[in-house]
């Protein structure tokens, strides 16, 4: 294996696209059955199956849980912090496994597609296949290939810290459910922050890692190889935006590649930007930044490269608020097509009023 981000896996995995592992628990997680067991004591969990639920979440994939088991064995699990820390958005509940599935994507907002169901019973696997056919089904006996997938992966300072950030996420979720007044005035109340400017360094992983992981919030879904080679070319430019607010920080959350080639024009081939922040302003914050700075750069056009995609509808249609439609010289485009808006006279849209966006103190260094 390369290593590189987006590269062929010989194990038969894309790891770009796995963001949670689901684990059953009877027969999976430990060998006995939970709600048989004398004692209010859970049975012991396999040390090789919580070995490979750390080595994935030091790669930045998350865990849950999917059990068809009474509710009270979750309750049980309370008990033992060490054990339970480990699983986020779990479900135990005599459901079918599939809603359970759908549950968990919805919680940890990513695509049910990105989840992986790790369950000893056949049944189960092919009752989520037939319901959900983009879920991964494994047997726990194809764990191995499963973590050899990750082998070798550049890990970020944002893959180390996704699980934690996801229990911040909880936290917000919790509050944001317990807020008395509107969504908007939730949202001011969290003081969220959104930093922007060009990308140091150490920051390049991180982009390419969005480019790679993203599907919601990407405009074209240029790959990681392409985007580091047009990165590296002249007249680009890559921007990164990070967010934070009363609960912590999100990290780098969005990555846009600028390309400034063509003569008064700013042309944005990737605009990509993390699930995380969905429904909170991030990802238009971020366009009508670049956009702001594109003008006063002297720049009288902007465009944004975009490719439709099953999962990229937030992604369009925040193209179109925004300004930008389809130009009638990209019919022979095989990349995507090309959204243009003029920047000369008139005023640019305004990102959220309560999202607080700057640059960063060394974004003009």
């Amino acid at each position: 294996m390369t290593g590189a981000p987006g590269a062929p896996d010989p194990t038969g995995y894309d790891p770009d696209r796995i963001k949670c592992v689901v684990w059953d628990l009877d027969g999976t997680l430990w060998d006995e059955i939970a709600v048989e067991t004398p004692t209010d004591e859970l049975p012991a969990p396999r040390a090789e199956m919580l070995a490979a639920i750390d080595a994935l979440a030091a790669r930045g994939v998350l865990s849950s849980l999917a059990s068809r088991s009474a509710p009270a064995v979750l309750d049980r699990m309370s008990a033992v912090p060490e054990v339970r820390e480990r699983f986020l958005a779990p479900q135990v509940s005599w459901q079918d496994k599939s809603e359970s599935l759908r549950r968990i994507a919805k919680d940890l907002g990513i695509a049910v597609e990105a989840l992986v169901l790790v369950d000893d019973s056949p049944y189960e696997r092919a009752e989520v296949e037939a319901l959900l056919p983009g879920v991964r089904t494994l047997d726990p006996g194809e764990v191995p290939a499963l973590l050899a997938a990750f082998e070798d992966r550049e890990v970020t300072p944002e893959s180390r810290e996704r699980v934690r950030r996801y229990r911040t996420e909880e936290t917000r979720r919790t509050e944001g459910e317990r807020f008395q007044g509107t969504r908007e005035e939730f949202l001011r109340w969290c003081d969220m922050r959104l930093t922007v400017g060009p990308a140091a360094l150490d920051e390049v992983p991180r982009a390419l890692e969005l480019a790679a992981r993203t599907h919601r919030l990407n405009s074209s879904g240029l790959t990681p190889d392409r985007l580091r080679a047009l990165a590296a070319a002249d007249g680009h430019e890559l921007y990164t935006a990070r967010m934070s607010d009363r609960f912590g920080e999100y990290g780098i959350i969005g990555a846009a590649l600028v390309d400034r080639t063509a003569p008064g024009a700013w042309s944005v081939p990737l605009l990509a930007l993390s699930c995380r922040v969905a429904g909170r302003g991030a990802a238009a914050a971020f366009l009508f930044w670049l956009m702001e700075r594109a003008r006063e750069s002297g720049a009288g056009q902007f465009r944004v490269t975009l490719r439709p995609t099953d999962a990229n509808l937030e992604m369009r249609i925040l193209l179109r608020q925004a300004g930008l439609r389809r130009t009638e010289d990209d019919d022979d485009r095989d990349d995507g097509a090309v959204l243009a808006r003029s920047l000369e006279g008139g005023d640019l849209p305004r990102p959220p009023a309560w999202l607080h966006v700057s640059p960063r103190k060394d974004a003009d260094a």
